[in-house]
């Protein structure tokens, strides 16, 4: 400020106390009651001129103090000068200097020129208004605080509100990509930033998500020994991750185990031109980096939603087709007994079966394709089609199973294949043909209580080039019951990881052989259920029954 003349005589310490009392009662402004303080000091003393320094708290950048301002800076100049602007100037420069005294005050300092009679320049003057002087400058430092504090308060309501803003507009997009979009560039605005880049976390890395205002680096190892510290706003951060920028402030997205990403911004603008980002632009930063990990939470909740949405369409779908490749119900030959049945382990299942009646004959098939779902079901669904297109060309034998193996093989992946077992009856002999490759075997259980298998004659299909096949024939007497089966029925597990097994489907079978067929199925079904002891079905679970009626 313009300094003021000093009183050109000393006043009786009576005018002096009238006249600040005055000046007290006039409210005239803590400013010029301490500048007419100083003056009244100067006259009392007999100084040409004084200047009187109080402290001030370093700038916090972030409240957008202007970059380079001193720390502690002149308040009140009267009498004769130059006095320096800056505390520190007038510590360092002044402390002894000829013709010159300065005093540490509390929160401040009191430097003036003394007069010819001098001064002690290691006490200050034991005069009444020296206290006064320390105590107004106290008061003027808590004035400042105040008036700083103050500020801190508007900005910070400021800056939650924006913050809120901004978290209620990326809140409401729910699409991954555009939302990362959203949130590099609110972003940069927020902390009106020149650069900026978003980062993914990708397993043990961070990769380049999208970028503002320049290149950005592509890739870096989460566990990089600058990013830690970088993110507490105490280093570097890894080299050239805004190859260009002067000045960067990074923060997480998220924390812990769901740590999403990183927010970086460089070079934050200003009318005086670029610098660098405080500590109400760290926290600023942070608090919206907490509403866009919400926001990025959601997002994926949805796209997880919108996804699991799909594959339920699609399993409905193939669930469908399933069921209509499925039989729905088995045809009828004078003499004879046949019931098919299905249970899959989820929606759709890798089990197939298939009753069909030609010309007296019945032609019957069994299946189970390795795997479960949707993908187990589209081999089915080829199986199917490839069986009934070559069935009526080759017949049963090892030319159809030949063929069926090459289509597998071209049509699948390495790591698929299929048991399959195929059977053709003539029902007035009672002959039966089957080819069996590689499934479970059947059980034939006689009227006297016998038990025959049709064993495998051949590898699954698919699994190799080149099989070979057997086909093998016996009779069907009447009384004697076929089982066929697939393996979710023999290795149904119990609690204790023990399997169903062969024998007890065999038990099964016999105490049930002269029961309908829907009951020997209901009897396997309960069997199996009761074994596993309510833990989940593991495996898709088929049977089919054909028996000759007795004579």
């Amino acid at each position: 400020m313009t300094g003021t003349s000093a009183p050109a005589g000393p006043q009786t310490a009576a005018d002096i106390w009238n006249e600040l009392e005055s000046l007290a009662r006039r409210d005239v402004g803590e400013r010029a009651y301490v500048e007419r303080l100083l003056e009244l000091w100067c006259g009392a003393l007999g100084a040409p001129g004084a200047a009187l320094y109080v402290e001030r708290e370093a700038p916090d950048l972030g409240s957008r103090t202007p970059p380079g301002a001193p720390e502690l800076l002149r308040e009140v100049v009267v009498g004769e000068g130059p006095f320096p602007a800056s505390f520190k100037a007038a510590a360092d420069g002044l402390a002894g200097a000829d013709g010159v005294a300065t005093w540490g005050l509390p929160g401040g300092l009191l430097v003036a020129r003394p007069p010819a009679t001098g001064l002690d320049t290691e006490t200050p003057p034991p005069e009444p208004l020296t206290l006064l002087l320390g105590a107004s400058l106290r008061a003027l430092r808590l004035r400042k605080q105040l008036k700083q504090q103050h500020f801190q308060v508007n900005y910070r309501v400021v800056e939650l509100e924006s913050v809120y803003e901004v978290g209620l507009a990326i809140a409401s997009t729910l699409d991954l990509d555009q939302l990362s979009e959203e949130i590099l560039l609110r972003a940069v605005s927020l902390l009106d930033a020149r650069r900026g880049a978003f980062y993914r976390r990708d397993g043990d890395a961070y990769r380049l998500d999208r970028t503002f205002g320049g290149e950005a680096r592509d890739r870096f190892a989460a566990d990089d020994p600058a990013l830690e510290p970088f993110l507490a706003g105490k280093g570097a951060g890894p080299e050239e991750l805004l190859p260009g920028a002067r000045h960067l402030m990074a923060v997480a997205i998220g924390s812990g185990q769901r740590l999403g990403g990183l927010i970086v911004v460089g070079d934050k603008e200003s009318r005086r031109g670029v610098g660098p980002f405080g500590v109400a632009d760290r926290r600023t930063l942070s608090l919206f980096a907490n509403q866009a990990a919400i926001a990025l939470e959601n997002a994926r909740l949805h796209r997880q939603a919108l996804e699991k949405e799909r594959l339920e369409r699609e399993m409905e779908l193939a669930a469908e087709i399933q069921r209509q490749i499925l039989p729905s119900g088995a045809p009828r030959l004078p003499g004879w007994e046949l019931i098919g049945w299905n249970r899959p382990a989820r929606q759709v299942g890798g089990d197939y079966y298939d009753l069909l009646s030609r010309n007296g004959r019945l032609t019957f098939t069994i299946a189970d394709v390795t795997g479960k779902g949707i993908a187990a079901a589209l081999l089915v669904s080829t199986l199917h089609s490839a069986l009934h297109l070559l069935l009526d060309r080759v017949g049963v034998g090892p030319e159809l199973f030949s063929r069926l193996n090459r289509h597998i093989l071209d049509s699948s992946a390495q790591n698929k294949f299929i048991t399959l077992l195929l059977a053709d009856l003539d029902a007035a002999s009672g002959e039966l043909t089957f080819v069996n490759a590689g499934h479970n075997p059947g059980l034939l259980l006689r009227g006297g209580g016998e038990v025959a298998e049709l064993s495998p004659g051949g590898l699954p299909l698919g699994l190799m080039e080149g099989g070979a096949y057997d086909t093998s024939r016996l009779d069907l007497a009447p009384g004697d019951l076929l089982c066929l089966y697939t393996d979710g029925i023999t290795e149904c597990a119990s609690p204790a990881d023990e399997e169903f097994g062969q024998q007890r489907l065999v038990e099964c079978l016999t105490a049930m052989h002269r029961e309908p067929l829907g009951d020997i199925v209901a009897c396997i079904d309960r069997a199996t259920q009761e074994f596993a002891a309510g833990q989940p079905q593991a495996d898709d679970q088929t049977v089919i029954l054909l028996r000759r009626a007795a004579g």
